[in-house]
């Protein structure tokens, strides 16, 4: 209200002649005039359209996830349309509904894959291949002699203190030409990083044998396999000392604890692809083991009989 305004009030007080009241009215019609032609566009009605947003992007910023969608689009339809807010509404729902679970992607596996050392899922590895007899199967892994002639053995740095035993790899040749090999031995300090010795068998599905060394790129598999995890208690092995190996697995593994009285206890792997408990603490009891996934299986009931294969009712999961 203007100084005049508040003047004419002040002056209105007591009685007054019969002129100056019709011009009172007539100032107090022009001034109710100015009032409602001013309020359209007046700061109490825009007052209330900013209280309305502030109040949307206070709930935005507690809750992204559920709440700031629906208050951002509230907020849209109150204001008119306009350059900005049509990402506004749209940003918010986008971000929250990315969220692929852990097997949609080989990126997000990779991630998953916590526990994995060198060798990571997801990942191609360049190389050479070479060949070499390999025997009755067995080789550093121990797994023993087998008839599975789709082997081969991972060079001395991938080998990783046998991280890499049991693992399934996918081999490329330069022309195109796979094979899917178990890794059940070491090549040793003379193959470089990247390097596979395939078994003759498994050379001849990428390459003549004659050509001896072909180049190649390799990646982690996590197969589609039907059988059972396996434990097997080390020759040797009794309640004052144990080693303890995990055979048949789908994906490499990369713990192993037993239960011991002060809870789980993480055992040390060797180079020979068992995990050694050299105060026999927790042998015979029950064992943990846990993928690189991070993905855990319990074994009960495994008795303390060394060089027995001892079969179990679990698998990890496929990725």
């Amino acid at each position: 209200m203007n100084e005049s305004s508040r003047t004419a009030r002040r002056r209105g007080r007591g009685p007054k002649p019969r002129g100056v009241a019709v011009v009172a009215l007539i100032a107090a019609g022009a001034l109710v005039c100015l009032v409602v032609a001013f309020r359209p566009g007046g700061h109490p009605a825009d007052a209330g359209r900013t209280t309305a947003t502030a109040a949307a992007g206070s709930r935005g910023t507690q809750d992204p996830g559920r709440a700031a969608p629906a208050a951002s689009a509230s907020a849209a339809a109150t204001r008119s349309p306009g350059p900005t807010a049509s990402p506004a509404v749209t940003a918010r729902p986008s971000t929250t509904s990315a969220r692929p679970s852990a097997p949609d992607t080989p990126r997000t596996s990779a991630r998953a894959a916590s526990l994995a050392r060198r060798i990571r899922p997801g990942t191609d590895y360049r190389g050479v291949a070479t060949t070499y007899d390999a025997g009755n199967g067995d080789g550093s892994c121990s797994y023993g002699p087998s008839s599975d002639v789709m082997t081969a053995a991972m060079n001395h740095t991938d080998y990783e203190t046998s991280a890499a035993c049991g693992a399934y790899v996918l081999v490329r040749a330069a022309d195109g030409a796979t094979v899917t090999v178990r890794i059940t031995n070491e090549c040793p300090t003379g193959c470089a990083p990247g390097q596979l010795d395939l078994s003759a068998q498994a050379f001849a599905r990428l390459a003549a044998p004659s050509a001896g060394r072909i180049p190649i790129t390799w990646r982690l598999l996590s197969p589609d396999a039907s059988g059972k995890v396996a434990l097997r208690y080390k020759t040797g092995s009794s309640r004052y000392w144990c080693a303890v190996q995990v055979i048949g697995h789908r994906n490499p593994v990369a713990r192993l604890e037993l239960r011991a009285a002060g809870g789980w206890r993480r055992l040390p792997r060797t180079e020979y692809n068992y995990f050694l408990a050299e105060d026999g603490g927790g042998c015979g009891g029950t064992i943990r083991i846990t993928d690189i996934y991070g993905e855990r299986l319990t074994a009960d009931g495994i008795a303390l009989r060394p060089d027995a294969v001892q079969t179990t009712r679990l698998q990890f999961a496929r990725h």
